[in-house]
């Protein structure tokens, strides 16, 4: 064990370090390119079994975010360029873990496994999508490009691109542009710009199947895919290729994994339901608890069990934790003394950690040369089937749609009944008799984890044209069509709630089985007759209609050298349209999240755009850039958007750079035209705060949770805006040989009127600034809290990404290491413009992008002309951990309190053989040391889910192997 550890202690202290020391040693070290440590990668290795990209440094080429042609590693845009050797080195076998590499993307729920329980009404069409989020600004400001043209945001959400749509088999190299560039593409590049590009020009046939299986021997995924093309498009004139992926992602069950476990009361963690495997009797008009104030007193107390009885807490039963993923409820921790007669249930212990997807994506491209001139077609497209399960279903009554109780019924459940009751007035003598009635809250264990299918398909066609017009001006024109379909069905789980309301009332169910007991063939025949298996959920389509074309030449020549113009224009028009229940009779089936208020029957908008960029060298080594764009939104008007860069090379080893720009995003069309929709809120986090302040739940002090007391509205905004954002950035390159570059950028991005759903916690802590957000009736009591969709106050986020690369070669090959990290320095937000600053930087957020500090992807490696062996490190810093409310307002103070996450540190090793042409063989293990994800309260009371790990930062599935083997003909 102390090898083990002083060698992790090693790797920690050496490997994220690498790159710097042997920069002060003098050493110089390199990239996943063997050939030239540059600053953006683009001289790109080699990506397979014997095939060989052409160096993209070799000649000026159009890169992400211009549209002028120019050598990427000789530019003034932080552009970063991860290749296929990269993808490799880390096993990453989809566009979600790539994303999740990248450091400079944000930790916001924006992945499989932050979708895996009970989600708020935004996310409920997540399901089997990932999506990326540049500088934590949110998924729908970062713009995601396939070979520098936009792709159909995800059909059921309509708001952003789901990645795993992108043809991973078929991937050259991803672009991913560090800065602002709404001058260029206009909305949603606003924290940067992925560009996913394609392989072109390929001859051969290839082949690659990968398979990544953890230590536990569970949850594997395999990846197979083909690659085929002829012609040569310089000497024949034309080139014909299609690839064909097929993945296979398993599903990863919570209970496989000890570290998650939300019954941590030392720690201040708990659950936050009474609905249990073994019911919680619970009031309930006409029966014998008609209100909480009907319960007795708990046993040695003056605290009456206004939370209901269960009767394994009771003195001389079994216990809570006498039944699977059951336990108290912690009334310390949620500050709920009246819940002391309860049991809790450990939902997060019952989901699935990695969702299960299945998905097919395919690339078909065919381009003819005619003598200078090129025109291809591409076809891409994907179908994708995710299944979500989790938790099985909470049953809670109600005096209408589900008025249900527990009665004497005889020959059906009178023994049963008869126990039950004799158990409870062994400890509460006389409380209840055979003529009592009573209702309860239930986790129907028999009733199975709850599951929601998925399908999604996208399709995409684009026709592109380019060529030389005079002079060294071309031109490059193109139409596309892109759409995105999804729809969701239920499957276990779901159960119609008039036929299991009638079974629960028959007796037949029996929600009170002791340890050892198990439901009768009767009472299951019962649940399963009102399963609602199959039923349609909802469906949604997205497309993308564009037709675009673009010059770019030299107009004359100054002291430094061409100035160049580029000038273009784009027609696009966006459609969606989402359907919620579309049965002719809807019947209600119990926590089905339909989502009909959501509900649009087609609505679109058009978008014409001009812009125009200059390039103007002043003098020898000094540039200067221009953009502007102007868009017009049919609903919205015009907005414009211009951009400067500037490069300086005093001398060819250093290169300063910098620029500033505006950007924008517009309302997606759920923001702007869903129906309000009012739902029940089920958590305890919050009291009345015209009394309490902030919120703060205290009952001592006469400041009850608002749990199922008041109402949360959802829904669209008509009068919604785009959001608009100023950025900076200013950096240095330093590139003393081919062997080895440094760069450091810093960049800020103030965003205003920014479009959100403000977050509960916001809206309390900030009572005074919200009022008519709290809606009230005639007496004052507060009825529904409206949470709709508003611009509302700005943001601030500011960092500085440090990029080292560099190779030496030495001992037959190449030794290489690099670093690529970002230091996040603030990250602060104003939810209006009288509102205090909230600080986001390096603390627990509920609802919005963790701001982790410092985030950092480090790696060593050497190769030789048949060998290569690479360790990473990834670096996630830690962040001040969530208070639930009863340590929040001090009435408890956890033993071992955990007010710091850890940092989240893991190693990834791979091994590749290429000594026989035509094959390549690369070995990996992800996560060396099996290091589990660090302790954090994750838990979301208002939606029941979460539990002690934080899914947005932390990878669940420990210690994996990985193969990969690669054949080209």
């Amino acid at each position: 064990m102390l090898k083990v550890t002083s060698l992790k202690t090693l790797l920690v202290c050496g490997t994220a370090f690498t790159a710097l020391s042997c920069l002060s040693a003098g050493t110089a070290v390199a990239q996943t390119t063997p050939d030239a440590a540059t600053p953006t990668g683009a001289a790109l290795p080699k990506t397979g079994a014997g095939e060989v990209s052409r160096k993209a440094d070799s000649a000026d080429i159009i890169v992400t975010g211009s549209r002028i042609k120019q050598n990427p590693n000789d530019s003034a845009l932080p552009l970063q360029i991860i290749t296929t050797q990269e993808l490799q080195r880390n096993s990453i076998s989809s566009p979600e873990q790539l994303i999740s590499l990248l450091t400079d993307n944000g930790s916001s729920a924006d992945n499989l496994a932050s979708n895996s329980d009970v989600v708020t009404s935004e996310r409920r069409g997540n399901n089997g999508a990932s999506f990326a989020n540049l500088r934590g600004q949110g998924p729908a400001a970062t713009l995601v490009l396939l070979n520098g043209r936009r792709v159909a945001a995800q059909g059921t959400t309509g708001a952003a691109v789901d990645v795993n749509q992108i043809p991973f088999a078929a991937l050259e190299r991803v672009e991913v542009l560090k800065d602002g560039a709404s001058a260029i593409y206009g909305t949603d590049a606003v924290g940067g710009v992925i560009n996913f590009i394609t392989k072109k020009n390929y001859r051969g046939f290839g082949a690659t199947a990968f398979s990544d299986v953890t230590e536990k021997g569970d949850a594997p995924i395999y990846r197979l895919s083909a690659i085929a093309g002829f012609g040569d498009l310089d000497n024949q004139g034309f080139n014909v290729m299609g690839t064909i992926g097929y993945s296979w992602v398993s599903p990863l069950e919570a209970h496989s994994r000890s570290f998650v476990n939300t019954f941590q009361h030392d720690r201040g963690l708990g659950v936050d339901t009474r609905g249990t495997p073994f019911a919680t009797i619970v009031n309930l008009a006409g029966t014998s608890f008609a209100t909480s104030s009907a319960f007795p007193l708990i046993p040695g107390t003056s605290v009456r069990a206004t939370g209901g009885i269960n009767v394994l807490r009771l003195p001389g039963q079994a216990g809570c934790n006498a039944v699977t993923d059951q336990d108290i409820y912690d009334t310390q921790v949620w500050g709920a003394p009246g819940n002391g007669l309860a049991c809790s249930f450990d939902t997060g212990k019952n989901v699935y950690l990695q969702q299960q997807l299945n998905t097919l994506t395919y690339l078909g491209r065919a381009v003819k040369r005619f003598g200078a001139h090129e025109i291809a077609l591409e076809i891409t497209g994907s179908s994708a089937d995710s299944v979500k399960r989790f938790s099985p279903v909470q049953i809670t009554p109600n005096t209408s749609t589900q008025n249900y109780r527990y009665s004497r019924v005889a020959g059906v459940n009178d023994v049963a009944f008869d126990n039950l009751i004799g158990r409870i007035n062994g400890v509460f003598p006389g409380l209840l008799n055979a003529n009592s009635t009573f209702s309860y809250r239930w986790r129907c264990v028999e009733c199975g984890e709850r599951e929601i299918t998925t399908t999604t398909t996208t399709f995409r066609a684009a026709l592109n044209a380019t060529g030389p017009l005079f002079g060294d001006w071309d031109y490059n024109a193109g139409i596309s069509y892109a759409d995105s379909i999804s729809a969701s069905t239920l499957g276990t789980g779901y159960y119609y709630q008039d036929a299991l309301v009638a079974a629960l009332n028959s007796g037949a169910v029996n929600p009170f089985l002791f340890p050892g007991q198990t439901q009768s063939a009767a009472g299951l025949a019962a649940i399963q007759s009102a399963s609602a298996q199959g039923v349609v959920l909802y469906g949604g389509k997205y497309s993308v209609k564009q037709g675009d074309a673009s010059a770019s030449g030299s107009l004359f020549d100054i002291w430094g050298g061409s100035v160049k113009l580029a000038a273009g224009v784009d027609f696009r028009r966006e459609e969606y349209k989402f359907n919620g229940d579309q049965r002719a009779v809807q019947r209600t089936i119990i926590a089905a999240p339909f989502d009909n208020g959501n509900a649009l029957n087609g609505v679109h908008r058009d978008i014409k755009a001009v812009y125009a960029e200059l390039q103007v060298p002043l003098f020898k080594g000094f540039e200067v850039s221009l953009a502007g764009r102007v868009d017009d939104y049919s609903g919205f008007g015009t907005t414009t958007n211009p951009k400067i860069s500037l490069k300086y090379r005093p001398f060819k080893p250093i290169l300063f750079r910098g620029s500033y720009n505006t950007a924008f995003r517009v309302p997606s069309f759920n923001q702007i035209f869903n129906p309000d929709t009012d739902s029940v809120y089920t958590g305890s986090d919050f009291a009345d705060p015209r009394n309490c302040p902030n919120g703060t739940v205290n009952v001592a002090i006469g400041c009850p949770s608002l749990n199922n007391n008041v109402n949360i509205r959802s829904g669209g905004n008509l009068n919604l805006g785009p959001e608009t954002a100023t950025l900076f950035s200013a950096g240095a390159v330093f590139e003393p040989s081919r062997h080895f570059s440094a760069t450091a950028d810093f960049w800020s991005i103030n965003r205003s009127n920014t479009i959100q759903v403000l977050p509960l916690q916001y809206l309390f802590a900030n009572y005074s600034l919200f009022q008519d957000r709290f809606i009230r009736d005639s007496t004052g009591r507060l009825t529904v809290i409206d949470q709709t969709y508003a611009n509302a106050g700005n943001t601030r986020t500011q960092g500085i990404d440090f990029t080292v690369r560099g190779s030496l070669d030495a001992l037959g090959g190449t030794f290489a290491a690099g670093f690529d990290a970002t230091l996040l320095l603030k990250k602060e937000e104003k939810v209006n413009a009288s509102a205090a600053t909230i600080q986001q930087l390096g603390v627990y957020s509920l609802a919005s992008d963790l701001g982790l500090r410092w985030k950092h992807n480090a790696f060593v490696s050497y190769s030789n002309n048949d060998f290569s062996l690479a360790l990473t490190q990834i670096f996630r810093s830690g962040y001040k951990n969530q208070v639930l409310p009863g340590v929040l307002a001090g009435t408890f103070d956890p033993s071992n309190d955990i007010t710091d996450v850890s940092d989240y540190i893991y190693y990834n090793l791979s091994a590749a053989y290429t000594g026989i042409k035509g094959f390549k063989l690369t070995l990996g293990v992800r996560n060396l040391f099996n290091t589990d994800p660090p302790f954090a309260i994750s838990y979301d009371s208002n939606n029941g889910s979460g539990s002690s790990w934080e899914p947005r930062v932390a990878d669940p599935r420990g210690r994996s192997f990985t193969v990969q083997a690669e054949v080209k003909f």
